[in-house]
């Protein structure tokens, strides 16, 4: 069997996913598997730990450490399914915020509190390059954006800073919301576009308008 610190750091390599991220997620310190693999402390993982890092990665908890009869550590090897990760680190629980965003005259700003949330899983997330702390869900009114998005439909949110780039946005002018496809005109100019052609494009300035963030997925029914 190999070490389990070399098979512990090649899973994470393999999968993209930082240590500091990786030991949040079993509710430790950021260091602490850095400190695990780099200092052997500690000297070797608990079982809980274990577990939740081998259903995360999909392997046998014996590549991390766990023992059979004759194993480290003298463990029984157990015979029981697959430990799966918990819940609390499994998912993310993405806020879904009481207020919505126009696709027609506009949505006045509500109260910006979570009333709900939709829970989405952790390793999809990373997997579309998305944080889930940067991520909350409004709710789509009116019909300009038709039929990409319909009225009731529910739109995910990338709030982080990022250079601009054209596609479908939240806006927010004055104390309205809007979701529109928002393309850039050069000199500080925008044109917000709506996808029922019934609705004209609307060209702004920088000033008139705040980008709140990037629209990346929509839930609805059909």
């Amino acid at each position: 069997m190999s070490n389990p610190r070399d098979r512990l750091l090649e899973l994470a390599r393999r999968q993209g996913t930082s240590l500091a991220s990786l030991s949040e997620m079993i509710g430790r310190n950021p260091t602490y598997l850095q400190q695990f693999i780099r200092k052997g402390s500690p000297r070797k993982l608990e079982e809980q730990d274990r577990r939740v890092l081998a259903g995360f990665f999909g392997v046998d908890e014996e590549e991390l450490g766990g023992g059979g009869a004759s194993g480290a550590g003298g463990e029984e090897k157990s015979y029981a399914p697959r430990a799966r990760l918990p819940l609390d680190a499994a998912w993310i629980d993405v806020p879904r915020l009481a207020l919505a965003a126009s696709a027609g005259p506009g949505a006045t700003v509500a109260e910006e509190e979570p009333f709900d949330a939709f829970r989405f899983s952790r390793r999809w997330l990373r997997e579309q390059g998305l944080d889930g702390s940067m991520l909350s869900a409004i709710a789509v009114e009116g019909d300009s954006m038709e039929p990409l998005l319909r009225a009731g439909d529910e739109v995910l949110v990338d709030r982080r800073p990022q250079p601009f780039r054209d596609g479908i946005h939240v806006v927010r002018m004055g104390e309205t919301l809007l979701v529109k496809r928002v393309a850039a005109q050069g000199r500080g100019r925008f044109t917000l576009l709506s996808q029922n052609l019934a609705y004209p494009p609307q060209e702004v300035s920088a000033d008139e308008i705040e980008i709140v963030g990037r629209v990346v997925w929509k839930s609805g029914r059909i």
